[in-house]
């Protein structure tokens, strides 16, 4: 099935909301983000149902997490004027296509994808043998169909997130993608690119079926995709015909590979509230000087004159994102010959985090202040991924003959 999206510059990403958002969120996902509004169409979702897979049994912090999670991405930089903010919740649709995929996902695939059983042996503290568990995956690529986003941006560890995601469509597909008349549908879609155009479109396919020529498929993707004078339902149909498929209800997203963060938790290891490790994006001052001045250093150093090995200390690792190369010389320098202590080498981290901070801490003010603004932000979000997902909805119903009249 064919890999072309409705949106193919439309990107669908979410957070759960599990309580205030660290700097490893920050440099590891927000910061992409924020790049990304302004080359992508991007859909950013609070994905609270997400969230009651592992904390069903206490639901009470839920919704001030959203809002909590919300300020933070806005403090971050995301801004709504360029990219649409949502609360999954609000969208009943994603439950529909969920249930409607259900029908249609061998059980199998489900309890193959890595992270079910990982998740299982973590949170062993947790009774995770629970449906909505297991049928986390397939909701997550209900998330993702529903508004026939092209991309998603992933870490190399979420892609079998994402290959699912793009069974379940092909699956979908296969199954209610056979509409009656097609063919006479595409050759009338054919016609109204025009005859130079369709003549090319007729080539590429040719070339494509008969050789395997992935390039001319992705030619006359292209070629689809630039026509402005025909509607949703031909472009769709025109994509399916091209590899001999029927008419593409759900297409299939691509895996949008993301930079790895860089930034590490205050013991060396990934940032994780869990591990106890995590430093917030709006913590105040004294809460992070306390912290960075009680980190680990390289063990070696056990009395101030010892010389140590910045590469052996949680703090050089910090530098790394925080300081300029003139300071980094400098903490490599005293640190190997002992020429610095500790205490000093920590004090440019301290800075650094803290002017970081106060970015986030004055952009969050006026959200804090007038919660209405937030409020407002979401609400619109929410009708503007909704009338994305109705119109996705009304497809999928009327090829599975749900769409009575």
């Amino acid at each position: 099935m064919s890999s072309i999206s409705v949106g193919q510059k439309r990107v669908l990403s979410g957070m759960r909301p599990t309580g205030p958002l660290h700097l490893g969120h920050y440099h590891g996902v927000l910061k992409n983000w924020a790049q990304m509004q302004h080359e992508y169409e991007c859909f950013f979702m609070v994905a609270d149902w997400h969230a009651l897979t592992t904390n069903y049994d206490d639901t009470s912090k839920i919704e001030g997490y959203v809002w909590d999670t919300v300020i933070d991405w806005l403090a971050a930089g995301i801004n709504p004027s360029a990219s649409t903010i949502f609360v999954q919740s609000k969208v009943p649709e994603h439950a529909e296509l969920h249930l409607l995929m259900s029908m249609t996902t061998p059980l199998g695939w489900l309890e193959r994808v890595p992270t079910y059983k990982e998740q299982q042996e973590k949170l062993q503290n947790k009774d995770l043998s629970t449906y909505g568990f297991l049928g986390y995956p397939l909701l997550q690529a209900a998330d993702i169909l529903v508004y026939r986003a092209g991309n998603v941006p992933v870490g190399a560890d979420q892609v079998p997130h994402v290959e699912m995601t793009r069974e379940a469509a092909r699956r979908f597909n296969h199954f209610f993608g056979k509409e009656p008349g097609f063919e006479e549908k595409v050759i009338e879609a054919i016609k109204k690119m025009g005859k130079k155009n369709a003549k090319l479109y007729k080539s590429l396919r040719k070339k494509f079926q008969e050789e395997g020529d992935q390039s001319s498929l992705e030619t006359a993707q292209a070629l689809v995709e630039s026509q402005a004078n025909i509607s949703l339902n031909d472009r769709e149909r025109l994509y399916g015909y091209l590899d001999g498929a029927g008419k593409v209800i759900l297409p299939e997203p691509k895996a949008l590979l993301t930079p790895v963060s860089k930034m590490p938790g205050l013991d060396g290891q990934k940032m994780s509230k869990s591990y106890g490790n995590a430093i917030s994006m709006r913590e105040p001052r004294e809460s992070v000087e306390k912290k960075i001045r009680t980190m680990p250093t390289d063990p070696a150093r056990v009395r101030r004159d010892d010389p140590g090995d910045p590469e052996k200390c949680p703090v050089w690792e910090f530098h790394k994102i925080y300081s300029s190369d003139e300071v980094k010389e400098w903490v490599k320098k005293g640190c190997t010959s002992a020429g610095i202590g500790c205490v000093e080498c920590k004090q440019p981290v301290i800075d650094g985090v803290c002017a970081e901070q106060q970015q986030f801490l004055e952009r969050a003010k006026e959200y804090e202040e007038s919660p209405e603004i937030i409020r407002n932000i979401v609400s619109e979000g929410c009708d503007k991924a909704r009338d994305v997902a109705r119109e996705t909805m009304d497809d999928v119903r009327q090829a599975m003959g749900l769409s009575y009249k």
